[in-house]
């Protein structure tokens, strides 16, 4: 924060009602004193888990989710929920899919294996009537204005808003795991005495960390008086706590290198000395997420090198391309259809070709079969007047055939060139990671995630790195993240040092300096020459922040009487910004500061405001200095 210009020098504008020439974005009726950024000691820090009873994690994943828990005397002992009724042959269920079953009055009828179950066994014209969901996390990542209204689309064809589904699947999982501690505990077990967990991909934007705090507020899973009760956890930081615990029996080494000189009761973390450094590669169901980590001892505490990176490359890009497939060979307008019209039975067809997926593997030779549902045989008939095999025959995809058993026989080649798209996409993010400066000398590199049980993306992944580091895959890879998560809900000051995705600041004034800014931000006001929307910076992008690092700035209402202080924050993905108006700059959210019942004699209010950016969510504080009174401060990132 140095080379700034002292306090007198800048004024937030207060021109919005009659706009310059200069076009300011400015916020009104503030002024920003001296800014300052402070460290703060570890003492200060945020609360650990000490008042709760048990520590609950919910990974809300795209295609399936679950939780686990401990309890605060026994940290070591994780425990993963009962098994969950009506799983796949074939797949273990110690998650359930996350699909969400609404009755057609819009009430929350059930979630996971059972609402696939019923949905499934209800009578096609019925059906049409139920408000099914599935995989309607990646909405959340994809949608670019994210508000409490976004809303989604449901199997048949109905919108409904995403707060109310996120809600429900929380309220969910808040009663499965509260009947099953009270079991434990022979006891009704109060939600009071639970701190509870939510995972989400390191990549999601603000917005969608708020939205999904908003649900849980809405679900009853903790109340808005009481936010500390919840935690966001960062899905590949989750991971990388419970990466490191790992022994060696808990774990595949896919480089089959030398053991290191380890046995196998020792654990990763032994084998890591001070300043070690490795890759989380979390590959989900939506999303893969890149964070790297350093091991800071003796503590074992963790510094983030580089700020997380990722994309929209997880294991459902397959389930579209097998969709695309079926377009070609059918015709994109029968799929639309069948979709609306028979929405259980493209639910059917979907979990058969699930299974298929998860036996592709590089060296695989013989075909794979996918059961086409008999409704989809049928209505193909009645829509084309021509039959499924008289399709395929014509549609030139020669590497998927027409079994006699009413199959869709697909070529292995056929299954991988499925993959091809979303692999070339991890493995191309792996290699621009491995480039950066900050990322060389990675000792290990843990493949974590549902998609990572992938013997394609495994091969690929060696292929790529030529024994550059050595990679890991644990043993309960689905469970990974849930386990990391109840970690990190224990001791939430594990992450010491983290980087921040993106540029956070305020449009503010400055004096105006001939040959440094530019003509067309003069504004003359009162006799004084000011440059408009110069952006103030918080925190930069990729920049070190520390857990408890304070950005402290000072702001003081233009009126004597004003209630509230709004001040509009913006965001950039590049490091250095000099104005709010650069292309690459956008509004995200705004700061509310809360003044009413703080008016004082004092001839200047002065409202210092403490921001926290170390933290998974960012957090304000603000205090009158005269009176010494806290003030009510929030940060929106979601009304946009």
């Amino acid at each position: 924060m140095t080379g700034r210009e002292t306090s007198t020098d800048r004024i937030l504008d207060d021109t919005m009602a009659n706009p310059s020439p200069a076009k300011s974005l400015g916020d009104p009726g503030i002024t920003p004193l001296s800014p300052t950024h402070i460290q703060q000691n570890d003492s200060d820090q945020v609360s650990t888990g000490s008042s709760f009873v048990v520590v609950v994690a919910i990974d809300f994943g795209t295609t399936s989710s679950g939780y686990a828990y401990a309890f605060t005397k026994e940290p070591e002992c994780i425990h993963t929920m009962r098994r969950w009724e009506g799983g796949d042959p074939g797949v273990s269920n110690q998650k359930t899919p996350t699909t969400i079953l609404l009755t057609p009055d819009r009430k929350f009828h059930s979630f996971g294996y059972a609402a696939r179950d019923f949905y499934h066994d209800l009578d096609p014209s019925e059906s049409k009537q139920w408000l099914y969901l599935e995989k309607f996390k990646m909405k959340l990542h994809t949608t670019a204005n994210l508000s409490i209204d976004t809303d989604l689309q449901a199997a048949n064809g109905k919108r409904v808003k995403a707060l109310d589904i996120f809600a429900y699947a929380l309220a969910f999982f808040k009663e499965q795991a509260l009947k099953e501690l009270s079991d434990q505990t022979g006891g009704e077990f109060d939600n009071n005495d639970v701190r509870w967990v939510i995972t989400v991909p390191a990549i999601w934007k603000m917005p969608a960390k708020q939205f999904m705090r908003e649900a849980a507020y809405k679900s009853g899973l903790v109340s808005r008086d009481n936010p500390e009760q919840l935690i966001i956890a960062l899905e590949p930081e989750a991971a990388s706590i419970y990466c490191r615990k790992l022994r060696l029996h808990q774990m595949v080494d896919l480089t089959q290198s030398t053991q290191n000189g380890l046995s196998p009761t020792e654990n990763v973390g032994s084998g890591m000395t001070q300043g070690d450094r490795y890759v989380v590669v979390d590959c989900g169901g939506g999303t893969v997420d890149l964070t790297v980590h350093q091991i800071r001892l003796p503590e074992g505490h963790l510094k983030e090198l580089y700020k997380a990176s990722g994309g929209p490359y997880g294991s459902l890009g397959i389930d579209y391309e097998f969709e695309k497939l079926l377009c070609k060979i059918f015709g994109q307008d029968f799929i639309d259809q069948f979709k609306v019209k028979r929405p259980a039975a493209w639910v059917d067809l979907m979990i058969a070709f699930e299974s298929r997926k998860r036996a592709a593997a590089p060296d695989r030779t013989n075909p794979l079969n996918i059961n086409l549902p008999f409704s989809f045989i049928d209505y193909y008939k009645k829509f084309r007047g021509h039959s499924v095999e008289h399709a395929l025959r014509k549609s030139n995809v020669d590497f998927v055939k027409w079994s006699s058993q009413g199959m869709l026989r697909m070529s292995p080649d056929a299954m991988n060139s499925l993959f091809k798209p979303t692999i070339d996409h991890i493995i191309q993010h792996l290699n621009e990671l491995f480039d950066k400066p900050e990322v060389s000398q990675i000792k290990f590199l843990f493949l974590v995630g549902g998609f990572a049980e992938s013997p394609l993306l495994q091969q690929a992944v060696q292929n790529m790195l030529q024994g550059r580091s050595r990679i890991i895959i644990p043993h309960d890879v689905g469970l990974t993240i849930l386990k990391g998560a109840v970690l990190f809900g224990l001791d939430p000051s594990i992450i010491k040092v983290r980087r921040s995705p993106l540029t956070y600041g305020v449009g503010v004034l400055n004096r105006f300096v001939e040959g440094k800014h530019p003509p067309a931000k003069l504004l003359v006001k009162d006799g004084t020459r000011w440059c408009t929307d110069v952006f103030d910076t918080f925190i930069a992008a990729d920049q070190s922040v520390a857990l408890g690092e304070l950005v402290k700035r000072s702001y003081t209402p233009a009126k004597p009487a004003q209630q509230v202080i709004v001040i509009h924050v913006y965001c950039s993905e590049k490091e250095a910004v000099s104005f709010i108006s650069e292309p690459s700059v956008k509004k995200c959210g705004t700061l509310r500061l809360d003044v009413s019942g703080t008016e004082s004699a004092a001839p200047r209010r002065e409202i210092q405001t403490l921001m926290q950016f170390g933290d998974t969510e960012i957090r304000a504080m603000a205090v009158d200095v005269s009176t010494g009174r806290t003030v009510k401060a929030s940060i929106d990132f979601l009304s946009h």
